[in-house]
């Protein structure tokens, strides 16, 4: 069975820092036909307008539990686990350090 809709956590935005708008779930449809350009203007488009339906959910039960209401076939996409290496800008000039440290 092919998946109609992808429940996922969106990527942290490389343009900033922030973690923010990552603890959240989106259930985004996938595009039933290919996009095509149109003819007079060239731009990219296509008949689907699912393609601009973006459900935002607190939690992926909350996501799943909609799909599963409407009847929607869906994945979902597990985020990977972060990992977090707390440093300390002191630990460049530790005394027995292992790494080289370059400038």
């Amino acid at each position: 069975m092919a998946a109609e809709a992808r429940i996922y956590c969106p990527p942290k935005t490389a343009m900033q820092s922030g973690w923010a708008g990552t603890h959240e779930w989106v259930l985004v449809f996938e595009p039933q036909k290919a996009q095509r350009p149109d003819p007079l203007m060239g731009w990219i488009g296509g008949g689907d307008t699912r393609d601009q339906v973006r459900l935002h959910f607190d939690t992926r039960e909350e996501a799943e539990a909609y799909a599963q209401r409407q009847g929607i076939a869906y994945e979902v996409e597990i985020p990977p686990v972060r990992e977090f290496h707390p440093k300390s800008y002191a630990e460049n000039f530790r005394f027995g350090r292992v790494e080289n440290w370059t400038h």
